[in-house]
């Protein structure tokens, strides 16, 4: 829960209160963001600070998220480009391929010949696709990696933050040190 925001959500309900209204459970407007203020000043620094990391950290992960989907989109549209282009260059050299075997179907031995050639054509074509595919998907997932690595390390970050704030004598639960050693994983 987050004491500051809650702080601030009371504030601007008392402002939204109309000025000349009745007063609010018979306290003063001003006495109420008086108090509110002390409330605020006499929070420790540390809680401060974590609140300010949390959020910071907040921010880190949802640029990290969206960088990551923006470089997922490229990768997908650059493969699909690399994938459109290799059938274009298959058709063009299958359309090649046909128009060659016309011309020789008189010759049945060049007629073999340039079917073979054609099948190995085609063969190659549908090799370099699919190698042009695994290697965009190999691009995507290398990315996927590391905002993985980001994402760990803004985890460590928390954690990090959560220990200097949490009180000497209280001992990090199971619970903390599996999500690190998952976060690692």
């Amino acid at each position: 829960m987050d004491i500051l925001r809650l702080l601030e959500d009371l504030m601007t309900l008392i402002d939204e209160t109309p000025k000349y209204g009745p007063v609010t459970w018979r306290l003063d407007r001003d006495e109420i963001s008086m108090q509110i203020s002390k409330i605020r000043a006499s929070l420790p620094q540390e809680l401060k600070a974590a609140v300010s990391t949390v959020r910071e950290s907040d921010r880190i992960l949802e640029s990290a998220k969206e960088d990551a989907r923006t470089s997922l989109d490229q990768a997908q549209k650059e493969s699909e480009k690399v994938v459109a282009s290799a059938r274009k260059d298959a058709e063009r050299i299958m359309e090649e391929a046909r128009l060659q075997q016309e011309r020789m179907v008189s010759e049945s031995e060049i007629l073999k010949l340039s079917k073979a050639q054609a099948e190995e054509i085609r063969n190659t074509a549908e090799r370099d696709s699919i190698n042009m595919r695994r290697g965009a998907e190999k691009y995507a997932y290398d990315v996927l990696g590391q905002l993985e690595g980001v994402v760990g390390k803004v985890m460590t970050t928390i954690e990090r933050s959560k220990q200097e704030v949490m009180p000497s004598t209280a001992q990090p639960t199971q619970a903390v040190v599996q999500t690190r050693e998952r976060v690692r994983v």
